[in-house]
């Protein structure tokens, strides 16, 4: 790994499993203390910036939501000095108004994971962080403008109800999350960004709709679902090389001091 760094990453989510956007890319595998990350990182040049890419449940989707190790993840991309992440997802909606084929941008979460490890705390070191704003205002912005740019509908202000997976929601859950006025849902988002904040790296999500949830009265098929990610990965990476483009070469938000008043 000697020698290689990026500023930027991309988490890459379902269908999104390669480094398209990339020239004079390179592979490198990284140790943490954590175990491995979910596939090797590709690191490359896009306009002038180094970024990396990450394919979040491995090349081929062969690792399950709730068996990603999140926390390996990030700390692979902390090692290689990264202090923005871009992270796509495909999510099901929970609102009429939310069509699939829709983007939308998360600024909340709901969590209903339960086996994950979701911090960087352990003997000795003890972090509180707050994410009452769970994502960076400067990212968050960035997908605006980009999505603004390509004439993309992108649903600002989202909720996000992250579940364990792998299965899908039961009607009862479905209704229930939408009748808190929770926007979109995953299996992803979770602890990915509490992570991210405190790694003190800059994180944003930009989700992609690719059903209505079971509410609507039709079940999930991950058939379809996994149709109509094909159908608009080009889309998506569209929107990011937009959201890359226009990110500031240095941050003016809180997030890479999240660690200052973390400790008791």
């Amino acid at each position: 790994m000697d020698g290689e760094h990026a500023e930027i990453a991309v988490i890459g989510g379902t269908g999104m499993y390669d480094a398209q956007l990339l020239d004079d890319v390179s592979e490198v595998s990284i140790d943490t203390k954590y175990g491995a990350p979910s596939d090797k990182i590709t690191i490359g040049e896009f306009m002038g910036r180094r970024v990396a890419f990450l394919p979040r449940h491995g090349r081929g989707h062969r690792i399950l939501p709730h068996m990603i190790n999140y926390c390996a993840n990030i700390d692979a991309l902390g090692q290689l000095g990264v202090k923005r992440i871009i992270a796509p997802s495909a999510v099901g909606s929970l609102q009429e108004g939310i069509a699939p084929g829709d983007f939308a941008l998360p600024s909340q979460f709901i969590d209903f994971t339960k086996t994950r490890r979701g911090s960087f705390s352990e003997d000795g070191r003890i972090i509180h962080i707050s994410v009452a704003d769970p994502f960076c205002p400067e990212m968050q912005k960035c997908t605006i403008d980009a999505a603004r740019k390509q004439g993309k509908k992108l649903h600002e202000d989202c909720t996000y109800v992250c579940i364990e997976g792998p299965r899908f929601s039961t009607r009862a859950e479905s209704k229930l999350f939408r009748g808190w006025g929770a926007h979109i849902i995953g299996m992803t988002l979770v602890p990915e960004c509490q992570l991210a904040r405190e790694a003190e790296i800059c994180y944003a999500s930009v989700s992609m709709v690719t059903d209505y949830d079971v509410w609507a009265d039709k079940p999930v098929n991950a058939s379809e679902v996994r149709q109509l990610v094909s159908s608009n990965v080009e889309s998506m990476r569209k929107m990011l090389a937009g959201i890359i483009q226009d990110t500031p070469e240095s941050a003016q938000c809180a997030c890479q001091s999240a660690l200052k008043d973390a400790s008791l």
